[in-house]
Formats: C-alpha cells, sequence, structure tokens
C-alpha cells in the first residue's frame, strides 16, 4: 500500500524537489498551498516525471482548510506517512523587533504553531494507524537564534521549534519521528547544500536515518 508525503507550503523549491526526491522513492505527494492553480501546475510537473501527485488549496491559518485537505489527501493518494511543514513566512513577520506590534506577533505564531498543531493533529491519527510516520519541520536559523531585525519570525520559529521538539520526545516511543531541519542561509543562498536538491536529499536521508530531533545543513558561526 502506498502512502503520502503531505508537503504544507509546497512552492517550486525546495517543495517540489521533496516531492521529486520522495516521490521517486514511491510515495504519492500532496501538495498544498493557498492558491490550486499553483499546486495543479507543480502537480502537473510532477505527473509528467511519473510521480503520483495532487493539488490541495488551503491556509496555515485555517484550521479547517487544513483538517479538509489532508483527509482528501488521505483518502484520494494513502494515508499521510510524513508531513513536511515548511511553508513561507509572510514579508509583515521580517519587520524589526521595534516595529512589530502586538498583532503582527499574534498572525506570526497562528501561521507557524498554529498551523502546524493543525497540520499535525490532523496526520497523526493515521501515523498512529500505521505504525510509523515522520513530521519534518524546516525553519531558518532565528528559531534557534533569535535575530531582532526579523522578529515575528524569530519569535514564532522558536515557539514551533519548542512544539515539534516535544512532538520528538512524546511521538518517539511510538515509532514516529518528529524532527527539525535549519537552513541557516536560506533556501539558495549561493551555498551548494541550500539548494532545493541538495536540502531534499537532506530530507530524505533524515526520514530514512535520522533519529535525532535537529539538523543543521550548516552549522551556525
Amino acid at each position: 500500500m502506498k502512502t503520502t508525503l503531505a508537503i504544507i507550503g509546497a512552492g517550486p523549491g525546495l517543495g517540489l524537489a521533496a516531492a521529486r526526491r520522495f516521490g521517486t522513492e514511491g510515495f504519492n505527494v500532496a501538495l498544498i498551498s493557498r492558491t490550486q492553480e499553483h499546486v495543479d501546475a507543480l502537480a502537473v510537473e510532477l505527473t509528467d516525471a511519473g510521480i503520483t501527485a495532487r493539488g490541495y488549496a488551503a491556509d496555515v491559518r485555517d484550521a479547517e482548510s487544513l483538517n479538509t485537505v489532508l483527509a482528501q489527501a488521505a483518502q484520494e493518494l494513502g494515508a499521510v506517512e510524513i508531513l513536511q511543514f515548511s511553508p513561507v513566512p509572510s514579508k509583515e513577520y521580517l519587520r524589526p523587533v521595534l516595529e512589530t506590534g502586538r498583532e503582527e506577533l499574534r498572525s506570526a505564531l497562528e501561521f507557524s504553531v498554529l498551523g502546524a498543531a493543525a497540520a499535525m493533529n490532523a496526520v497523526l491519527p493515521g501515523m498512529r494507524t500505521l505504525g510509523r510516520g515522520t513530521a519534518l519541520f524546516v525553519n531558518g536559523s532565528s528559531a534557534v537564534r533569535p535575530n531582532h531585525n526579523y522578529a515575528g519570525t524569530s519569535a514564532a520559529f522558536a515557539a514551533e521549534s519548542a512544539y515539534a521538539q516535544m512532538l520528538h520526545e512524546a511521538l518517539a516511543p511510538e515509532g514516529i519521528h518528529v524532527a527539525q531541519l535549519i537552513i541557516p542561509l536560506g533556501i539558495g543562498g549561493g551555498d551548494p547544500a541550500h539548494e532545493p536538491a541538495a536540502l531534499a536529499e537532506t530530507l530524505w536521508s533524515i526520514y530514512s536515518e535520522g533519529t535525532e530531533f535537529r539538523t543543521f545543513v550548516t552549522l551556525l558561526a
């Protein structure tokens, strides 16, 4: 029975590269972002490469829409064995701390933490039924080293990191691996290790071989 990789925040960079990497290993792929046309185009590209993929529109800040599309993906493609949570933060979360108010912080936390919780709550019962599963949380360096120039994301990524680490500790005895990939220079960034295909390979290694919670693409200086 085939199972599914669900990518929250699927785009033409890391999302597409991860879909290709896992798809070539036999996983079906659910591509999730806010725009149906966007994910449909990615799904066509993957289908042309021989990978079973479908696009679903949902907003990470809308728990009901996430629940709906993840349930639909599981029904149409197979149980979600792997969740990749990697939505791209809004520019409003990348402002200096003195220019970031309560509402910006609330929105950032809703995006990164409550969105992650909604996704996990949706897929965890299926993983438990399978008796296995992997959740991959993808973050920048501000998750472990706050940057006052990017206040919203720094606060939200730190909270998401704490949530994911607690999941890692709580779910490991059930055979469900929760892991975090830190990409210090961002996707691309001029370093070959940060290119989408290389990052997708790292995610595959975490899935297939990893047991630890946190992996750094490159060590922070």
